[in-house]
């Protein structure tokens, strides 16, 4: 038998750097669940993206156990390392920050793609484009499907 759902967390925490301080402790202990059980294994599983900004959706259970699922870095993050940022513009429409090329949009279309509500590379560089406009961040040459 299934165990019964009694809710749903998400957290972004860097990858390999959960601990039991705010905000995950705060959170996790809020709804009764083990913190360094949890912080044990998101260690173990996000070791290979150190240092990256991970979503991470955790399952809670009626019993106090969970199950978490790790998710791709948010695109703006991405955007934001692809460019070299600290921050994106206050005024994207009127201030740029930083410049990508359509092959970076690319390149991060395709690591975000399993998370993004996306079948093929257009659609999702399209999404990627438009997080990186409303950073600020001008996107340098053509749209490879303009070229047509």
């Amino acid at each position: 038998m299934a165990k019964e759902i009694s809710g749903y967390l998400k957290l972004q925490i860097k990858g390999g750097a959960a601990n039991p301080s705010p905000p995950v402790g705060p959170a996790l202990g809020s709804k009764g669940l083990n913190i360094m059980e949890f912080c044990k294994q998101f260690n173990a599983r996000s070791q290979e993206k150190q240092g990256q900004v991970l979503p991470v959706l955790i399952t809670i259970y009626t019993d106090k156990s969970f199950d978490f699922v790790i998710k791709t870095p948010p695109a703006a993050v991405l955007v934001m390392n692809a460019a070299k940022l600290k921050k994106g513009s206050a005024e994207s429409n009127r201030t740029k920050v930083g410049s990508i090329t359509w092959d970076q949009v690319k390149e991060i279309a395709e690591t975000k793609l399993p998370d993004l509500n996306a079948f093929d590379i257009q659609p999702a560089m399209r999404m990627v484009a438009g997080t990186a406009r409303s950073m600020g961040v001008k996107i340098t040459g053509d749209a490879p499907w303009a070229n047509n």
